[in-house]
């Protein structure tokens, strides 16, 4: 594991994480030191923690409490996986809100008003974006606070072959979300029939396989919007959209502002996301 600091401002630091690990190597268990809430943007890894497992995959969420108790696996993926963390002081993680419940969460699937600020922020960390990156951290973590709060309990998880099956159909999905891909063809892809295909992917990774691809296609454009000059139809295109209409509107509905005004935030147009962080968060 890789680990490096981009930002340590007051109460909020963020750290870059790089995992190579895989099936052959022996997890091992770690402890939260603060609280936290960490984007992966690519590959795949499983969490052990208070007696269940969880799949994240590209645009999940990692928890942390402080002192809780971890086990990372990567026994369905051997191509590493990497996170963008916020590590927020006690005093921040209360602000943000959510109670404890919130902060023991331990993971969530992706989710879009979470992908598309995730991605936000990672052009931030990277210098494609004039946006501070400590803001963006904030706004992604009050995201999280709402998001958990009108989250249900998940449902049991299926076996460890069955969720080897879900990830793995996730990673092709997120390789082909530019193409037109339907039910029929990532079942295939799964080997199942497409009823037992969707109950497993949705048990697995808590999203059914169509939210999944949507969520893959925001992140791409999330990402395109911010580091990218050209039009706004065609990254809606290029990321597997079929309709401009209908991007824009998933867009917006996501991240609460449309593609245009989300390019001109990311490019430091700072009102923008203070109205977001004032103003309740769209679902």
């Amino acid at each position: 594991m890789v680990a490096a600091t981009v930002l340590k401002a007051g109460p909020l630091s963020v750290v870059d994480y790089r995992c190579e690990a895989g099936p052959g190597d022996r997890p091992y268990a770690e402890q939260h030191g603060s609280f936290s809430v960490s984007y992966v943007r690519k590959g795949s890894f499983g969490c052990r923690c208070r007696g269940r497992t969880y799949e994240l995959v590209a645009g999940s969420v990692l928890v942390g409490h402080p002192g809780d108790e971890y086990t990372c696996t990567h026994d369905h993926h051997g191509g590493g996986d990497e996170c963008l963390s916020f590590h927020l002081a006690p005093d921040l993680a209360e602000a943000v809100g959510g109670g404890t419940a919130a902060w023991r969460t331990v993971a969530l699937p992706p989710v879009p008003g979470l992908v598309v600020l995730g991605e936000l922020a990672q052009a931030a960390a990277e210098g494609r974006s004039d946006l501070g990156l400590d803001e963006a951290g904030m706004l992604f973590a009050a995201r999280f606070a709402e998001t958990v709060a009108g989250r249900a309990h998940p449902a049991p998880l299926p076996a460890a072959r069955e969720r080897r099956r879900a990830v793995e159909t996730a990673l092709w999905l997120d390789e082909n979300a530019h193409e037109p891909v339907d039910l029929d063809a990532a079942a295939a892809q799964a080997g199942l029939s497409p009823f037992h295909f969707l109950r497993l992917f949705s048990r697995a990774l808590g999203v059914t396989p169509h939210q999944y691809l949507l969520r893959c296609r925001l992140r791409r454009a999330a990402r395109l919007l911010a580091e990218d000059a050209r039009p706004v139809t065609d990254v809606a295109y290029d990321v597997g959209f079929g309709d401009l209409s209908n991007f824009v509107r998933t867009f917006r509905r996501a991240a609460g502002v449309s593609p245009r005004r989300f390019r001109r935030a990311a490019r430091g147009e700072r009102n923008l996301l203070q109205e977001r962080i004032a103003a309740p968060l769209l679902g």
